[in-house]
């Protein structure tokens, strides 16, 4: 006996959904709601009987409403017939092979799907991999990628060089063809191995979700790695000739930033980010900043979010030089810090091997050399707090340095003779 679907009728051996609309709203909706359910299987097109079922229903008590709203009269005589009934009705897709769908169509969806949830930064490393994977991949299945078709992207990946993107040939290119430019345009130069692993990660990562969203069984190159063990290359910490080189430059974009950076050890986006509303006054220990979120960033954790007293230095230049309302330093983003500081380093050969982050270690090492301790130095910095020696977790157990111990370690911090020394 043939299975019957209440609603539903089976045609060419996929189930079909009908339904009438009432007679009263035929001429507002036409005379029935009817939509392939893209199923062969009876228990299938049974839910999706059901899902259809709410969604006519939902049309009929908006129409009816729509029709009470738009003429005033009863819904069974209704006379506007220009009324919209803004009810979706949901879309079903014919099955498919695990497998079968092209890496770059699940790579778009991917990064859709990262967009929603990153900060641009994290998003656009992200972006990067994807994309040279697609460059490379795109048209292949996803079930037909094979372990020899990783090892080639990892040799590939490989052979890149740092700068090669900057190139106007780079543009558009494959990561073949990004391999082919590095070798000619910055022979004997390739990425770190730590970039090389970013990279790698971000492209598996890819895989691992084909195979969260079902569209594969298994990472085939989950045993895949980068054969160099990658190595972190610290940026330096300024030393204090640095600094006063850093601020003789007297660099119109960049100066406010780095006094606020060595003298708080704040991140550069903390600093992009802070409004004149986050000074507070704290009765007889002087101005405090705030650093939390708010529309212009992010903080990187929560342990970001917190409280620091303001250097005497820097009270002075809130006092003669930065805004009284709105951002502190409105047209800085971190992009402009991460530029301005380039440029530093080029007229200034002396700073090589430094980046603004520098500053945020040379406030660190300062606490250091005073003889603050770490736990102490963390929460001023925004890090999470360290365990003591005898393996108490500051973080859980501890209600945190008073305010005027925070006073005490910046006020004890010393910025290197640099006016009178120009």
């Amino acid at each position: 006996m043939s299975t019957q679907i209440k609603y539903a009728y089976k045609r060419h051996n996929t189930w079909v959904y009908r339904r009438t609309y009432p007679q009263h709203l035929q001429p507002l909706l036409g005379s029935s709601l009817k939509q392939s359910l893209k199923t062969a299987d009876a228990k299938t097109a049974k839910a999706r009987v059901a899902e259809l079922n709410q969604t006519y229903t939902n049309i009929v008590k908006e129409a009816d409403a729509h029709v009470s709203a738009n003429t005033g009269k009863d819904p069974a005589n209704p006379t506007d017939h220009s009324v919209r009934v803004p009810v979706a009705r949901p879309r079903y897709l014919h099955a498919c092979f695990v497998g079968d769908r092209l890496v770059k169509d699940l790579a778009a969806e991917y990064l859709t799907y990262q967009s929603e949830r990153l900060r641009p930064g994290s998003y656009k490393a992200i972006r990067f991999a994807t994309e040279l994977l697609v460059s490379h991949l795109g048209g292949t299945k996803a079930g037909d990628i094979t372990q020899a078709q990783g090892r080639e992207v990892l040799t590939l990946i490989t052979q890149l060089s740092p700068n090669v993107r900057k190139h106007s040939q780079a543009k558009g290119t494959s990561l073949t063809q990004l391999a082919e430019l590095s070798a000619e345009l910055e022979p004997g130069h390739t990425l770190a191995p730590q970039t090389q692993a970013r990279i790698w990660k971000h492209m598996l990562q890819v895989l691992d979700w084909c195979v969260e969203q079902g569209e594969l069984s298994t990472n085939p190159w989950e045993h895949l790695t980068i054969r160099e063990k990658p190595e972190v290359n610290p940026h330096k910490v300024l030393t204090d000739d640095q600094v006063v080189t850093l601020l003789k430059a007297k660099d119109r974009v960049l100066l406010g930033a780095l006094l606020f950076g060595l003298l708080t050890g704040m991140r550069s986006g903390e600093i992009c980010g802070l409004m004149v509303e986050d000074v507070t006054q704290k009765a007889n220990l002087g101005r405090f900043i705030h650093i939390r979120p708010n529309a212009i960033r992010q903080l990187k954790s929560k342990a970001a979010e917190r409280e620091v007293p303001l250097h005497t230095v820097l009270e002075q230049l809130l006092d003669t030089t930065l805004p009284k309302q709105g951002r502190l330093f409105p047209t800085l983003t971190v992009d402009k810090v991460v530029k301005a500081y380039a440029k530093l380093r080029i007229t200034c050969p002396s700073l090589t091997g430094t980046v603004f982050h520098s500053t945020r270690k040379w406030f660190i090492t300062q606490c250091e050399r005073t003889g603050v301790t770490e736990h102490y130095t963390a929460t001023l910095v925004g890090h999470h707090s360290a365990r003591s020696t005898n393996k108490l977790t500051y973080a859980i157990y501890s209600g945190g340095i008073s305010d005027a111990q925070k006073r005490e370690i910046v006020d004890g911090i010393r910025l290197p003779d640099w006016e009178g020394s120009s």
